[in-house]
């Protein structure tokens, strides 16, 4: 359980469960829970067991304040805990593939490392479905989940693409690598965008600004890609660097397949 509450954003979504018994409820029967949180303190009686069955599920668990309970239920009648659901409910990998085989065409999936801004988030999101991503893939810890604000953001795009949310990025792109996809990293190590082969099912997996892509994933990705830069500046935004990436797959995709 993580208690290291004050540095991860936290966004509220679309629906709060409130109560024990609620919570129990929407565990029994597997309504999609992105968190639960969890009065600091002691854990005992049906806690515990709200507790053991959030981890059977791989819902992350998270002790906050009290006072931070208060400000979500409002009533402040939580019994100590409450649950945050997403703005929209996220799929299987294999629905997302499926999708891209539905419509004949070359899987196209965004990952997402360490994208903790609800507003690029969104706007990832937005560009994504521009761009005709099948799906993007979401990290459970070390991201913002589908909160109100990246629905807002997304300015609707939240609603027509298919986004997954894994506990685990490596076993997700190992999954990705044996649909045959290329797992393609952003990376300053990496090939210029504009040099490099990004024909066919491919994966685009894209970090945070500054923080980057982890080293596990860009370890195992297949080719590691960068965005040429000119001026004095040396990164740019991830919603920015995404929409680069994302809309060079599809000048390849779509443009130089029609001019040969």
């Amino acid at each position: 359980m993580n208690k290291n509450d004050g540095h991860e954003r936290q966004e509220p979504p679309k629906l709060v469960l409130i109560g024990r018994n609620t919570i129990l409820e929407a565990l029994k029967h597997e309504k999609p829970i992105d968190k639960i949180l969890l009065k600091r303190g002691n854990i005992e009686g049906t806690l515990r067991v709200i507790a053991a069955k959030a981890r059977e599920r791989g819902i992350v668990l998270l002790e906050v304040e009290k006072t931070k309970l208060d400000e979500l239920s409002e009533s402040g009648n939580h019994q100590g805990v409450v649950g945050l659901c997403p703005a929209k409910g996220y799929v299987e990998i294999d629905e997302i593939l499926a999708y891209a085989k539905s419509k004949n065409e070359d899987p196209f999936v965004l990952v997402l490392d360490g994208i903790m801004d609800p507003h690029n988030l969104g706007a990832i999101l937005r560009s994504a479905e521009a761009a005709g991503v099948h799906g993007v893939i979401i990290p459970k810890r070390r991201s913002v989940g589908l909160t109100p604000t990246v629905a807002k953001t997304s300015s609707g795009a939240i609603a027509h693409i298919m986004i997954s949310r894994v506990t685990n990025l490596s076993d997700a792109i190992s999954k990705l690598k044996k649909n045959g996809l290329w797992i393609t990293c952003a990376s300053l190590e990496g090939e210029e965008l504009y040099k490099a082969d990004l024909s066919g099912p491919i994966a685009l997996v894209i970090g945070a600004e500054g923080t980057g892509v982890g080293h596990l994933l860009t370890k195992n990705s297949d080719f590691l890609v960068k965005i040429p830069m000119y001026g004095k500046i040396d990164s740019l935004n991830a919603s920015v660097s995404a929409g680069i990436f994302m809309y060079e797959v599809v000048r390849r995709r779509k443009f130089m397949e029609a001019a040969t």
